[in-house]
């Protein structure tokens, strides 16, 4: 048989209806050997294993983005087979396993970044005058000998409006927290509350920062400022809830509704996005302050 005859044949095999089965024309679906249930129980199960080990870094708030990176190692490990069950050994023990790998990875990366100086006192004499030796530096950016000198004044400038916009008993707190002997020992009610300062002093800090870079320009009208303030706020669960929640001030049935559909979204409880509610409303306000403050209307 000529290769044009074999061409023609395969051209007509093709055209006959039913010849090929429609189903194989697409990726094959993952034969899982772990339900998707068990997959979700087993990894919300190390939630408070998350929560511990985060707040050893004062990064207790990362815990809904770690946890989300480890469904998706979870999943991954389970659809592509890198998972073997052995006798003996629950399930939920590799899943453990996996959580410490992707907790010890989370924490390198927060480590070897560049962090404000929060201990630094921004009610010190080096700091008095900021925004005006600020501005005059910035003048002369483009001297490479200038740049830590920028930094600096940059962090103490947000580390100032920090400390103006959390309450007092927070930000001694978050200071006793970081400057305090570490101790091994099984977390005490007082080690959390210094936690969640630490926590609360530095997603103000990050939600100044991105509100001190927003471009006065771009705000045209009152919208756009309420825009620019939730865009300012440190997280996506964070913003989405002052998307749905704050921005709108809603109250009762419709708050409730609100909360369930963010839930189911976000891939957590409702109790938790109704927890967050008060943070992100004061975050929200902040970063309206600050922003309304450098808006151009």
């Amino acid at each position: 048989m000529s290769l044009n005859d074999k061409i023609e044949q395969a051209e007509q095999l093709q055209s006959r209806p039913g010849t090929v089965d429609i189903s194989l024309t697409g990726p094959p679906e993952p034969m899982l050997s772990v339900s998707v249930d068990q997959m979700m129980g087993a990894v919300e199960g190390v939630r408070r294993y998350v929560v511990s080990h985060l707040a050893h870094i004062g990064r207790a708030c990362d815990v809904d983005d770690v946890l989300q990176d480890i469904r998706v190692a979870v999943w991954n490990g389970v659809a592509r087979g890198s998972y073997r069950a052995l006798p003996g050994v629950p399930f939920e023990a590799w899943v453990q396993g996996v959580t410490s790998n992707i907790c010890a990875a989370h924490a390198r990366r927060e480590l070897n970044h560049k962090t404000l100086p929060l201990l630094l006192d921004p009610t010190g004499d080096e700091v008095s005058g900021p925004w005006g030796r600020l501005s005059a530096i910035l003048i002369a950016q483009e001297n490479p000998e200038n740049q830590e000198i920028i930094d600096h004044e940059w962090a103490v400038m947000v580390l100032q409006l920090t400390r103006e916009a959390v309450s007092a008993p927070t930000w001694r707190m978050a200071v006793e927290s970081l400057t305090a002997p570490r101790q091994y020992a099984l977390p005490a009610p007082h080690d959390r509350r210094r936690w969640n300062a630490v926590t609360a002093v530095r997603q103000t800090a990050k939600t100044v920062s991105l509100a001190l870079d927003v471009t006065p320009g771009s705000i045209g009208d009152i919208g756009q400022l309420c825009q620019r303030a939730v865009e300012c706020l440190p997280s996506v669960l964070l913003r989405e809830v002052a998307n749905a929640i704050v921005l709108p001030d809603i109250h009762g049935l419709e708050r409730q509704t609100a909360i369930a559909r963010l839930a189911r979204e976000l891939g957590v409880t409702d109790r938790y996005v109704a927890v967050q509610i008060g943070t992100a409303r004061r975050l929200y306000q902040t970063a309206w302050r600050l922003v309304r403050r450098a808006a151009s209307f």
